[in-house]
Protein backbone atom coordinates (compact mmCIF):
# COMPACT_ATOMS: atom_id res chain seq x y z
CA UNK A 1 0.00 0.00 0.00
CA UNK A 2 2.77 2.45 0.84
CA UNK A 3 4.62 1.87 -2.63
CA UNK A 4 1.15 2.78 -4.32
CA UNK A 5 0.46 6.32 -2.05
CA UNK A 6 3.24 8.18 -3.74
CA UNK A 7 1.97 7.20 -6.75
CA UNK A 8 -0.91 8.27 -6.50
CA UNK A 9 0.35 11.57 -5.08
CA UNK A 10 2.92 12.09 -7.97
CA UNK A 11 -0.50 11.10 -10.24
CA UNK A 12 -2.63 14.34 -8.52
CA UNK A 13 0.20 16.53 -8.58
CA UNK A 14 0.88 16.15 -12.15
CA UNK A 15 -2.95 16.59 -13.32
CA UNK A 16 -2.92 19.98 -11.50
CA UNK A 17 -0.47 21.42 -12.88
CA UNK A 18 -1.59 20.17 -16.09
CA UNK A 19 -5.31 21.60 -15.72
CA UNK A 20 -3.27 25.27 -14.13
CA UNK A 21 -1.40 25.03 -17.42
CA UNK A 22 -4.98 24.70 -19.81
CA UNK A 23 -6.78 26.94 -17.76
CA UNK A 24 -3.72 29.54 -17.74
CA UNK A 25 -3.73 28.96 -21.64
CA UNK A 26 -7.38 29.61 -21.91
CA UNK A 27 -7.65 32.48 -19.98
CA UNK A 28 -4.54 34.25 -21.92
CA UNK A 29 -6.12 33.28 -25.26
CA UNK A 30 -9.63 35.18 -24.05
CA UNK A 31 -8.20 37.92 -23.07
CA UNK A 32 -5.69 38.51 -25.56
CA UNK A 33 -8.67 38.45 -27.87
CA UNK A 34 -10.67 40.61 -25.80
CA UNK A 35 -8.61 43.67 -24.67
CA UNK A 36 -5.19 43.77 -26.02
CA UNK A 37 -5.63 42.69 -30.24
CA UNK A 38 -8.23 44.69 -31.05
CA UNK A 39 -5.94 47.34 -30.12
CA UNK A 40 -2.83 45.79 -31.57
CA UNK A 41 -1.62 47.39 -35.37
CA UNK A 42 -2.46 45.99 -38.16
CA UNK A 43 0.74 43.32 -38.71
CA UNK A 44 -0.13 41.90 -35.10
CA UNK A 45 -3.77 41.01 -35.68
CA UNK A 46 -3.23 39.47 -38.82
CA UNK A 47 -0.29 37.30 -37.50
CA UNK A 48 -2.91 36.21 -34.71
CA UNK A 49 -5.86 35.32 -37.58
CA UNK A 50 -3.22 33.67 -40.12
CA UNK A 51 -2.04 31.40 -37.23
CA UNK A 52 -3.95 31.38 -34.45
CA UNK A 53 -7.44 32.26 -35.06
CA UNK A 54 -9.63 32.30 -32.45
CA UNK A 55 -12.23 30.18 -34.34
CA UNK A 56 -10.06 27.80 -34.84
CA UNK A 57 -8.76 27.67 -31.42
CA UNK A 58 -12.52 27.20 -30.44
CA UNK A 59 -12.39 24.51 -33.03
CA UNK A 60 -9.98 22.71 -30.91
CA UNK A 61 -11.58 22.46 -28.27
CA UNK A 62 -14.91 20.69 -29.68
CA UNK A 63 -12.08 18.53 -31.17
CA UNK A 64 -10.58 17.99 -27.48
CA UNK A 65 -13.91 17.07 -26.48
CA UNK A 66 -15.15 14.53 -28.84
CA UNK A 67 -11.57 12.98 -28.55
CA UNK A 68 -11.79 12.96 -24.87
CA UNK A 69 -15.02 10.71 -24.90
CA UNK A 70 -13.61 8.65 -27.27
CA UNK A 71 -10.65 7.82 -25.03
CA UNK A 72 -13.05 6.60 -22.59
CA UNK A 73 -14.17 3.85 -25.43
CA UNK A 74 -11.00 3.54 -26.88
CA UNK A 75 -8.28 4.39 -24.22
CA UNK A 76 -10.16 3.35 -20.71
CA UNK A 77 -11.85 0.50 -22.17
CA UNK A 78 -10.02 -0.98 -25.06
CA UNK A 79 -12.82 -1.09 -27.83
CA UNK A 80 -12.22 0.02 -31.34
CA UNK A 81 -14.91 2.36 -32.12
CA UNK A 82 -14.72 3.52 -36.16
CA UNK A 83 -18.37 5.52 -36.22
CA UNK A 84 -18.12 8.12 -33.15
CA UNK A 85 -18.97 10.83 -35.84
CA UNK A 86 -22.20 9.28 -35.33
CA UNK A 87 -22.54 10.86 -32.03
CA UNK A 88 -20.97 14.06 -33.21
CA UNK A 89 -24.16 14.24 -35.52
CA UNK A 90 -26.86 13.41 -33.21
CA UNK A 91 -25.89 16.07 -30.34
CA UNK A 92 -25.44 18.80 -33.40
CA UNK A 93 -29.12 17.92 -34.91
CA UNK A 94 -30.36 17.64 -30.91
CA UNK A 95 -29.21 21.62 -30.80
CA UNK A 96 -30.67 21.91 -34.32
CA UNK A 97 -34.21 20.77 -33.10
CA UNK A 98 -34.07 22.33 -29.67
CA UNK A 99 -32.62 25.92 -30.19
CA UNK A 100 -33.99 27.07 -33.85
CA UNK A 101 -36.92 28.35 -35.69
CA UNK A 102 -36.86 24.69 -37.43
CA UNK A 103 -39.64 22.68 -35.72
CA UNK A 104 -42.03 25.65 -36.89
CA UNK A 105 -45.24 23.89 -36.12
CA UNK A 106 -44.54 24.33 -32.20
CA UNK A 107 -44.20 27.62 -30.69
CA UNK A 108 -41.99 26.28 -27.09
CA UNK A 109 -39.54 28.82 -25.57
CA UNK A 110 -38.18 27.43 -21.96
CA UNK A 111 -35.75 30.60 -21.23
CA UNK A 112 -34.01 30.35 -24.99
CA UNK A 113 -32.60 33.33 -26.67
CA UNK A 114 -34.76 33.66 -30.07
CA UNK A 115 -33.12 35.65 -33.18
CA UNK A 116 -35.43 38.56 -33.39
CA UNK A 117 -38.06 37.22 -36.33
CA UNK A 118 -37.71 33.89 -35.36
CA UNK A 119 -39.96 33.28 -32.79
CA UNK A 120 -41.26 29.64 -33.71
CA UNK A 121 -39.91 26.79 -33.39
CA UNK A 122 -38.57 25.48 -29.78
CA UNK A 123 -36.02 27.45 -28.16
CA UNK A 124 -34.76 25.84 -25.25
CA UNK A 125 -31.64 27.03 -22.92
CA UNK A 126 -27.99 26.38 -23.99
CA UNK A 127 -27.20 24.41 -20.61
CA UNK A 128 -30.30 22.12 -20.56
CA UNK A 129 -30.02 21.32 -24.58
CA UNK A 130 -26.33 20.45 -23.73
CA UNK A 131 -27.95 17.90 -20.91
CA UNK A 132 -30.42 16.76 -23.42
CA UNK A 133 -27.81 16.17 -26.02
CA UNK A 134 -25.47 14.25 -23.75
CA UNK A 135 -28.81 12.41 -22.76
CA UNK A 136 -29.73 11.50 -26.44
CA UNK A 137 -26.72 10.42 -27.39
CA UNK A 138 -26.14 8.23 -24.48
CA UNK A 139 -29.33 6.61 -24.97
CA UNK A 140 -28.11 6.00 -28.42
CA UNK A 141 -24.69 4.89 -27.07
CA UNK A 142 -27.05 2.09 -25.29
CA UNK A 143 -29.34 1.05 -28.53
CA UNK A 144 -25.60 0.70 -31.04
CA UNK A 145 -23.72 -0.66 -27.35
CA UNK A 146 -26.57 -3.60 -26.75
CA UNK A 147 -26.49 -5.95 -29.77
CA UNK A 148 -22.64 -4.75 -31.27
CA UNK A 149 -20.74 -4.87 -27.80
CA UNK A 150 -20.58 -8.99 -27.29
CA UNK A 151 -18.47 -8.95 -30.62
CA UNK A 152 -14.58 -8.20 -30.14
CA UNK A 153 -11.55 -6.48 -31.98
CA UNK A 154 -12.03 -6.51 -35.79
CA UNK A 155 -15.97 -7.38 -35.88
CA UNK A 156 -16.60 -4.81 -33.44
CA UNK A 157 -15.10 -1.97 -35.06
CA UNK A 158 -16.77 -3.08 -38.38
CA UNK A 159 -20.09 -2.86 -36.34
CA UNK A 160 -19.17 0.73 -35.34
CA UNK A 161 -18.39 1.44 -38.81
CA UNK A 162 -21.93 0.59 -40.23
CA UNK A 163 -23.31 3.02 -37.57
CA UNK A 164 -20.84 5.53 -38.39
CA UNK A 165 -22.25 5.35 -41.87
CA UNK A 166 -25.77 4.95 -41.32
CA UNK A 167 -26.41 7.60 -39.21
CA UNK A 168 -24.59 10.72 -40.78
CA UNK A 169 -26.51 9.66 -44.41
CA UNK A 170 -30.06 9.24 -42.82
CA UNK A 171 -29.17 12.98 -41.63
CA UNK A 172 -28.39 13.61 -45.05
CA UNK A 173 -31.41 12.44 -46.15
CA UNK A 174 -33.50 12.46 -43.67
CA UNK A 175 -35.93 15.27 -45.34
CA UNK A 176 -38.89 13.14 -45.85
CA UNK A 177 -39.22 10.57 -43.29
CA UNK A 178 -42.25 9.24 -43.79
CA UNK A 179 -44.18 12.78 -45.02
CA UNK A 180 -41.74 14.13 -42.04
CA UNK A 181 -38.85 16.98 -42.00
CA UNK A 182 -36.53 15.52 -40.03
CA UNK A 183 -33.88 16.58 -40.68
CA UNK A 184 -33.71 19.34 -43.33
CA UNK A 185 -31.23 17.39 -45.49
CA UNK A 186 -28.31 18.62 -47.08
CA UNK A 187 -29.58 22.53 -46.28
CA UNK A 188 -29.05 21.38 -42.84
CA UNK A 189 -30.51 23.29 -40.10
CA UNK A 190 -29.85 26.80 -39.55
CA UNK A 191 -30.46 30.61 -37.33
CA UNK A 192 -29.93 28.53 -34.25
CA UNK A 193 -30.26 30.97 -30.84
CA UNK A 194 -27.59 33.36 -29.90
CA UNK A 195 -26.69 31.41 -25.99
CA UNK A 196 -27.93 33.20 -22.91
CA UNK A 197 -24.89 32.65 -20.36
CA UNK A 198 -25.83 33.69 -17.19
CA UNK A 199 -28.09 36.89 -18.53
CA UNK A 200 -25.13 37.42 -21.24
CA UNK A 201 -26.47 36.75 -24.52
CA UNK A 202 -23.80 35.91 -27.05
CA UNK A 203 -24.45 37.37 -30.52
CA UNK A 204 -23.34 35.56 -33.76
CA UNK A 205 -19.73 37.30 -34.10
CA UNK A 206 -19.07 36.93 -30.55
CA UNK A 207 -16.11 34.49 -30.68
CA UNK A 208 -13.84 35.21 -26.96
CA UNK A 209 -17.41 34.59 -25.27
CA UNK A 210 -18.05 31.68 -27.72
CA UNK A 211 -14.99 29.92 -26.96
CA UNK A 212 -14.55 30.54 -23.21
CA UNK A 213 -17.73 28.27 -23.48
CA UNK A 214 -16.29 25.54 -25.17
CA UNK A 215 -13.41 25.95 -23.56
CA UNK A 216 -15.06 24.95 -20.41
CA UNK A 217 -17.07 22.21 -21.85
CA UNK A 218 -13.83 20.78 -22.80
CA UNK A 219 -12.65 21.71 -19.15
CA UNK A 220 -15.41 19.80 -17.37
CA UNK A 221 -14.80 16.98 -19.95
CA UNK A 222 -11.33 16.42 -18.65
CA UNK A 223 -11.99 16.95 -15.31
CA UNK A 224 -14.87 14.09 -15.26
CA UNK A 225 -12.58 12.01 -17.43
CA UNK A 226 -9.55 12.02 -14.99
CA UNK A 227 -12.67 11.22 -11.90
CA UNK A 228 -13.83 8.40 -13.88
CA UNK A 229 -10.46 6.93 -14.35
CA UNK A 230 -9.36 6.81 -10.65
CA UNK A 231 -12.62 5.85 -9.72
CA UNK A 232 -14.39 2.00 -9.47
CA UNK A 233 -15.79 1.82 -12.83
CA UNK A 234 -12.56 3.25 -14.60
CA UNK A 235 -10.46 0.29 -12.78
CA UNK A 236 -12.71 -1.68 -14.39
CA UNK A 237 -12.61 -0.35 -17.68
CA UNK A 238 -8.59 -0.76 -17.50
CA UNK A 239 -8.93 -4.46 -16.24
CA UNK A 240 -10.95 -5.27 -19.25
CA UNK A 241 -8.54 -3.39 -21.14
CA UNK A 242 -4.96 -4.92 -20.11
CA UNK A 243 -6.83 -8.81 -19.43
CA UNK A 244 -10.76 -9.08 -20.67
CA UNK A 245 -10.12 -13.01 -19.01
CA UNK A 246 -8.35 -12.07 -16.02
CA UNK A 247 -10.67 -9.47 -15.42
CA UNK A 248 -14.03 -11.25 -15.24
CA UNK A 249 -12.02 -13.87 -13.21
CA UNK A 250 -11.68 -10.94 -10.77
CA UNK A 251 -15.16 -10.67 -10.85
CA UNK A 252 -15.74 -7.79 -13.55
CA UNK A 253 -18.78 -8.14 -15.06
CA UNK A 254 -17.93 -7.32 -18.76
CA UNK A 255 -20.56 -7.03 -20.88
CA UNK A 256 -22.33 -4.47 -17.95
CA UNK A 257 -18.62 -2.25 -18.04
CA UNK A 258 -17.81 -2.32 -21.63
CA UNK A 259 -21.72 -1.08 -22.18
CA UNK A 260 -21.31 1.60 -19.71
CA UNK A 261 -18.13 2.97 -21.52
CA UNK A 262 -20.14 3.07 -24.46
CA UNK A 263 -22.81 4.82 -23.12
CA UNK A 264 -20.84 7.29 -21.44
CA UNK A 265 -18.28 8.10 -24.20
CA UNK A 266 -21.68 9.00 -26.44
CA UNK A 267 -21.91 11.46 -24.24
CA UNK A 268 -18.97 12.97 -24.98
CA UNK A 269 -19.70 13.20 -28.53
CA UNK A 270 -23.00 14.44 -28.35
CA UNK A 271 -22.25 17.72 -26.22
CA UNK A 272 -19.56 18.03 -28.62
CA UNK A 273 -22.01 17.79 -31.37
CA UNK A 274 -24.34 20.54 -29.56
CA UNK A 275 -20.93 22.99 -28.70
CA UNK A 276 -19.65 22.63 -32.84
CA UNK A 277 -23.61 23.63 -33.65
CA UNK A 278 -23.45 26.39 -31.29
CA UNK A 279 -20.54 27.81 -32.43
CA UNK A 280 -20.91 27.93 -36.44
CA UNK A 281 -24.79 28.53 -35.81
CA UNK A 282 -26.43 25.87 -37.60
CA UNK A 283 -25.93 22.07 -38.06
CA UNK A 284 -25.11 20.64 -41.81
CA UNK A 285 -25.21 16.92 -42.75
CA UNK A 286 -22.50 16.66 -45.01
CA UNK A 287 -19.71 17.81 -42.14
CA UNK A 288 -20.17 14.37 -40.59
CA UNK A 289 -17.97 12.18 -42.91
CA UNK A 290 -16.00 8.90 -41.84
CA UNK A 291 -12.69 11.05 -41.81
CA UNK A 292 -13.78 12.65 -39.07
CA UNK A 293 -13.99 9.18 -36.91
CA UNK A 294 -10.61 8.51 -37.93
CA UNK A 295 -9.63 12.05 -37.22
CA UNK A 296 -10.44 11.67 -33.55
CA UNK A 297 -9.24 7.92 -33.68
CA UNK A 298 -5.53 9.05 -34.51
CA UNK A 299 -6.00 12.33 -31.66
CA UNK A 300 -6.70 9.35 -29.58
CA UNK A 301 -4.08 7.21 -30.65
CA UNK A 302 -1.06 9.57 -30.99
CA UNK A 303 -1.99 11.50 -28.02
CA UNK A 304 -1.72 8.53 -25.79
CA UNK A 305 -4.60 6.18 -24.98
CA UNK A 306 -5.99 6.05 -21.57
CA UNK A 307 -4.29 9.62 -20.70
CA UNK A 308 -6.37 12.13 -20.57
CA UNK A 309 -3.75 15.16 -20.96
CA UNK A 310 -1.94 12.81 -23.96
CA UNK A 311 -5.26 12.87 -26.14
CA UNK A 312 -5.40 16.78 -25.16
CA UNK A 313 -2.26 17.27 -26.71
CA UNK A 314 -2.98 14.94 -29.67
CA UNK A 315 -6.03 16.78 -30.54
CA UNK A 316 -4.86 20.03 -29.93
CA UNK A 317 -2.00 19.25 -32.60
CA UNK A 318 -3.82 17.43 -35.10
CA UNK A 319 -6.61 19.82 -35.00
CA UNK A 320 -4.39 23.04 -35.51
CA UNK A 321 -2.70 21.16 -38.00
CA UNK A 322 -5.83 20.13 -39.95
CA UNK A 323 -7.44 23.59 -39.61
CA UNK A 324 -4.52 26.42 -40.09
CA UNK A 325 -1.20 24.74 -39.49
CA UNK A 326 -0.34 22.96 -42.42
CA UNK A 327 -1.69 25.95 -44.49
CA UNK A 328 0.51 28.93 -42.57
CA UNK A 329 3.46 26.48 -42.55
CA UNK A 330 3.01 25.81 -46.44
CA UNK A 331 2.67 29.36 -47.42
CA UNK A 332 5.78 29.95 -45.46
CA UNK A 333 7.71 27.55 -47.21
CA UNK A 334 6.78 28.69 -50.17
CA UNK A 335 7.60 32.13 -49.73
CA UNK A 336 10.72 31.09 -48.45
CA UNK A 337 12.38 29.11 -51.12
CA UNK A 338 9.92 30.79 -53.77
CA UNK A 339 8.17 27.32 -54.53
CA UNK A 340 4.49 26.15 -55.73
CA UNK A 341 3.56 23.48 -53.92
CA UNK A 342 -0.17 23.31 -52.51
CA UNK A 343 0.57 21.92 -49.06
CA UNK A 344 -3.49 21.69 -48.28
CA UNK A 345 -3.84 19.46 -51.20
CA UNK A 346 -1.55 16.89 -49.60
CA UNK A 347 -3.05 16.79 -46.14
CA UNK A 348 -4.39 12.92 -45.98
CA UNK A 349 -0.30 12.31 -47.42
CA UNK A 350 1.16 13.69 -44.87
CA UNK A 351 -1.56 12.83 -42.04
CA UNK A 352 -0.30 9.28 -43.24
CA UNK A 353 2.81 10.00 -43.29
CA UNK A 354 2.86 11.23 -39.30
CA UNK A 355 0.79 7.87 -38.48
CA UNK A 356 3.35 5.81 -40.08
CA UNK A 357 6.22 7.45 -38.13
CA UNK A 358 4.19 7.34 -35.27
CA UNK A 359 3.29 3.54 -35.47
CA UNK A 360 7.04 2.69 -35.77
CA UNK A 361 9.19 4.89 -33.24
CA UNK A 362 6.45 5.93 -30.83
CA UNK A 363 3.56 3.36 -30.53
CA UNK A 364 2.62 4.31 -26.93
CA UNK A 365 1.85 8.01 -28.50
CA UNK A 366 2.77 11.57 -27.31
CA UNK A 367 2.19 11.53 -23.68
CA UNK A 368 1.41 7.55 -22.86
CA UNK A 369 -0.21 6.46 -19.77
CA UNK A 370 2.11 4.38 -17.83
CA UNK A 371 0.33 1.03 -18.00
CA UNK A 372 -0.07 1.52 -22.00
CA UNK A 373 4.25 2.22 -22.12
CA UNK A 374 4.97 -0.69 -20.51
CA UNK A 375 2.50 -2.95 -23.05
CA UNK A 376 3.85 -1.14 -26.01
CA UNK A 377 7.43 -1.39 -24.82
CA UNK A 378 7.08 -5.28 -23.03
CA UNK A 379 9.25 -6.71 -25.66
CA UNK A 380 12.31 -4.20 -24.93
CA UNK A 381 12.20 -4.95 -21.34
CA UNK A 382 12.45 -9.20 -21.91
CA UNK A 383 15.09 -8.38 -24.05
CA UNK A 384 16.80 -6.20 -21.29
CA UNK A 385 16.45 -8.64 -18.67
CA UNK A 386 16.83 -11.53 -21.06
CA UNK A 387 20.54 -9.58 -21.92
CA UNK A 388 20.86 -8.87 -18.16
CA UNK A 389 20.40 -12.96 -17.37
CA UNK A 390 23.06 -13.70 -20.12
CA UNK A 391 25.47 -10.96 -18.27
CA UNK A 392 25.56 -12.36 -15.30
CA UNK A 393 25.40 -15.94 -16.10
CA UNK A 394 28.71 -15.09 -18.12
CA UNK A 395 29.95 -13.40 -15.18
CA UNK A 396 29.48 -16.43 -12.88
Amino acid sequence: MTNLQPAHHAAGVNNKKWAIGFSTVVGVIFLLNVFVLPNSNTQVQRFFNAWFSLNSLAEIMIWILMALGLNIIVGYAGLLDLGYVAFWALGGYVAGWLMSPFLSQFQVNFFGNARVGFDQGIHFHVFLVLILGGVFTAIWGVIIGGPTLRLKSDYLALVTLGFGEIIPQFMLNGSNIFGLNVTNGAQGIGGLDQPNIFGYVMGTFALPQKFLMVSLMAGAMIFFSIRLRDGRLGRAWLAIREDELAASMMGVPLWRTKFSSYAIGAVGGGIGGVGFAILVGGVYADRFNFVISIIILAMVVLGGMGNVWGVVVGATLLAWVNSVGLVQVGQLINNTFDTKFNFPSYQFLLFGLLLVLMMLFRREGFLPEARMRMVMNEEKLEDLEKVTDDTKIGSH
